[in-house]
C-alpha cells in the first residue's frame, strides 16, 4: 500500500531525513525539537502542497520553460520574467486540501497566537550553495486568511529576481529546487544573537563568531 505523504507536518514528527519534504530549516527545527530544545511551536508544509499549488497553474510547465531562458548575466530578463512568473502565481487560488489541512493543525497549535511563515527551499543550507535571504519571511501573521495569504507569498517568493539569478549561477535546476514553507508562533525574545559558523570578517571556517 502507497504510503501517503502529508501536507503538513508539526516539529514533532519532522527529521533531518525529512530534507526532501520540509526543507533545511524545517528539517533543522525537527531536530532541534526533539533534541528538547525550547523551539516555539509549529509546522511546516511540505514540499507536497508546494507541487499541488504549482500544477494549479495551467501554464507551469512553460513558466519553468521561460525560467529556463535567463542567462546569469541578463538581470533585465530576469526581472521581467519574475514579475510575469509572480504575477501568475500570486492569481493563483489556494487549493482546498491545502487549505483544510493547514487549517486543521494550525487550529490545534493555536489559533489566538501571531506566526511568523518562513521559507524553508530544499537547496537551502547546503555546503555550497546557502540560499540565505533569497526567498521571503513575514511576520506577525494574525489570522486564517493572513495566514493563508503569507503561505502563497512565501511559495511565490521562490521567484524574486534574487533567487531565479542565484540558482542560475550556482547552476540549480528550477525545476528540482521545492518549497517548504514554516509557520512558526512569534515569542517575545529577552535576547537574541546571530550565530557566524564562519568568523565574518577572515571567513576562517574553524572560528565560530555569536
Amino acid at each position: 500500500m502507497k504510503k501517503t505523504i502529508p501536507l503538513t507536518l508539526p516539529f514533532s514528527e519532522i527529521r533531518a531525513r525529512d530534507l526532501s519534504l520540509v526543507g533545511g530549516k524545517g528539517a533543522n527545527l525537527g531536530e532541534l525539537a526533539d533534541a528538547g530544545f525550547p523551539v516555539p511551536p509549529g509546522f511546516c508544509l511540505t514540499t507536497v502542497a508546494f507541487q499541488i499549488f504549482i500544477a494549479t497553474a495551467r501554464d507551469a510547465n512553460a513558466i519553468y520553460a521561460l525560467l529556463d531562458t535567463i542567462r546569469t548575466d541578463d538581470v533585465d530578463r530576469a526581472r521581467v520574467i519574475g514579475e510575469r512568473v509572480r504575477q501568475c502565481l500570486l492569481a493563483l487560488p489556494m487549493p482546498k486540501e491545502i487549505a483544510d489541512s493547514v487549517r486543521h493543525i494550525w487550529q490545534k497549535t493555536g489559533t489566538d497566537a501571531a506566526y511568523a511563515v518562513r521559507s524553508s527551499a530544499t537547496a537551502e543550507d547546503l555546503p555550497d550553495a546557502s540560499f540565505a535571504g533569497q526567498q521571503d519571511t513575514y511576520l506577525n501573521i494574525i489570522g486564517e486568511e493572513a495566514l493563508l495569504d503569507a503561505i502563497r507569498r512565501c511559495w511565490v517568493s521562490l521567484f524574486t529576481d534574487r533567487a531565479i539569478l542565484y540558482r542560475c549561477q550556482n547552476n540549480f535546476s528550477h525545476r528540482n529546487v521545492q518549497m517548504s514553507v514554516i509557520v512558526q508562533k512569534m515569542i517575545l525574545s529577552e535576547q537574541s544573537g546571530t550565530l557566524f559558523t564562519a568568523d565574518p570578517l577572515t571567513g576562517h571556517r574553524h572560528t565560530l563568531t555569536i
